[in-house]
């Protein structure tokens, strides 16, 4: 049987009435819970129904048996108009998808488009992207099978190569026909919320590296994936919340147990004549495998590059595998003396603008306790939604230095430096960094989040992620007499910082240039 390729929706309602639930199949033990706590407060279910009830919450395992078992009760309830509704809801039949080939094309949906309110228990269901749920649905049926050690070691020696057509996949989000989906994407200036879509490309690239390191025939091996850094997210067009969206991706470079993803965000509209012109946005996420028993490094399958686009990607990116090596080298040996001649040329310049102003007047933060909810497949915090926490906190940085609505630009780099687990106390702090005002017609603004995990009772915190934005402000704003000032350090720490954020920007426009 061939598996689905949509997610699979559970719908339920009851007839005249003004509500309409749905919910994805990853949530269906939610749904179910959600059912049994509406037939029991009802008011109008008979004996019969209050007994079955009970049955329900002896055994939530047994949910979907039962209600099919005793159909003919709710079917009284229902009335035989919504029979199909109560099948698609209670269906035990419908196939998982146990191979990782099998996940290619998904197409995202919200609801119906109804927008009467729904009940409070019902949206404590609904907080995660539908995106996401279909990711962590398609993963988890693919590597959630137990599987004996000798299979495992088997898979664990048996590396193949695999061309990148085989991890390709595609999500479409339908904005143009589904009014819940688009008001959960949708932001006060009626475009995309970065934050949710950096979530979702997040979570597709997760999938995509676990498509690419799963065997031949899709079965699963003994690794977790995690992410490492995305490198620069460009933003070439706004994107419009009214018309159907694409996402597509696939991995593009391997090492020894390291792949990078590249995702392209597609949107067609009337004026762009061809695929290039429908690109909206790109980005290249890196992830590396762990054994999932040792946690050290684990091999990887190679990459068989076969198009010469697909040549031209793997050289890109192994440039850019090569840059993160150097970085990382080069980063203890920061000559401090060179740092502070150009701290002080800083300071110097800033004493002459009396409209200059210093980083520590920029800062804000935010402090969360990490919730179950938020994790992932492996019981960590999901990366995306750290992504997403980080891009509202630099957006609000940036809208208050600014005193303008600021447009998103780009995500220059992120690094994924320790996982951060469930309750885990973490603060995040963010800062204009500096600022570009060569181009008054279009002035950057570089934003700074740096998240701690923070322990309370021992006083200590670790630095878990960075992350690092670019906004700008729109031209009505510049042409009302809005002026962006110059973000000077106060400190060698700062100096440090600052200097080394305007080296790695130099070094990727030079390297975009050749």
């Amino acid at each position: 049987m061939k598996p689905s390729t949509k997610p699979v929706c559970h719908h339920f309602f009851k007839p005249f009435s003004y509500f309409h639930f749905n919910f994805l199949k990853y949530e269906e033990n939610a749904s179910l819970y959600t059912l049994i706590s509406y037939f029991s407060t009802s008011q109008s279910h008979n004996s019969e129904t209050k007994n079955l009830i009970k049955e329900l919450n002896g055994d939530i395992t047994s949910c979907p048996k039962l209600l099919r078992k005793k159909k003919s009760h709710f079917t009284h309830f229902l009335g035989s108009s919504n029979d199909n509704y109560l099948n698609t809801f209670v269906s035990p039949e419908k196939p998982k998808v146990h191979n990782a080939n099998a996940i290619s094309n998904i197409s995202v949906e919200g609801s119906t488009g109804s927008s009467i309110r729904k009940p409070i228990n019902l949206l404590l269901f609904m907080c995660h992207s539908p995106v996401k749920n279909v990711m962590w649905e398609a993963r988890s049926s693919i590597f959630g099978r137990p599987s004996n050690s000798a299979v495992v070691q088997s898979l664990q020696n048996d590396l193949i190569a695999k061309t990148p057509s085989r991890s390709r996949t595609n999500v479409l989000f339908k904005f143009s026909s589904d009014y819940t989906l688009r008001e959960r994407y949708r932001n006060p200036r009626n475009e995309i919320r970065i934050g949710k879509l950096l979530e979702d490309l997040d979570a597709l690239a997760a999938t995509i590296s676990y498509k690419h390191c799963s065997s031949n025939d899709g079965t699963s091996r003994s690794i977790k994936l995690v992410t490492a850094s995305m490198e620069k997210m460009i933003l070439k067009k706004t994107i419009r919340i009214d018309t159907d969206l694409t996402i597509e991706g696939a991995v593009i470079w391997v090492g020894c147990s390291s792949l990078e993803i590249q995702l392209e965000v597609k949107q067609s509209t009337p004026e762009s004549s061809n695929t290039t012109e429908s690109v909206a946005l790109t980005a290249n996420f890196t992830f590396v495998a762990r054994d999932s028993k040792t946690g050290k490094s684990a091999r990887i399958n190679a990459i068989l590059p076969e198009t010469e686009k697909e040549k031209l990607l793997w050289e890109e990116a192994k440039e850019r595998n090569k840059m993160r090596k150097e970085k990382r080298e080069q980063k203890h040996d920061t000559n401090i003396g060179d740092n502070v001649n150009r701290l002080n040329k800083l300071l110097a310049e800033a004493l002459l603008d009396r409209d200059s102003i210093l980083i520590k007047e920029t800062c804000l933060q935010n402090s969360l306790v990490c919730q179950p909810e938020q994790r992932n497949i492996h019981g960590q915090i999901f990366g995306g939604f750290l992504m997403r926490k980080a891009f509202e906190l630099a957006y609000a940085t940036a809208y208050s230095f600014a005193g303008s609505t600021p447009c998103f630009v780009e995500v220059d780099y992120v690094d994924f430096l320790k996982p951060v687990d469930v309750g885990d106390f973490l603060q995040l702090k963010s800062c204009v960094l500096y600022t570009e005002l060569e181009n008054m017609s279009r002035p950057l603004i570089y934003v700074e989040v740096v998240s701690h995990v923070t322990q309370p009772e021992h006083l200590s915190s670790e630095v878990s992620n960075n992350f690092y934005f670019t906004f700008t402000v729109s031209s009505d704003s510049l042409r009302n007499g809005l002026k962006i000032r110059n973000v000077v350090p106060g400190t060698e720490e700062e100096a440090r910082r600052v200097i080394e954020h305007i080296d790695v920007n130099k070094q990727k426009r030079l390297k975009e240039c050749v």
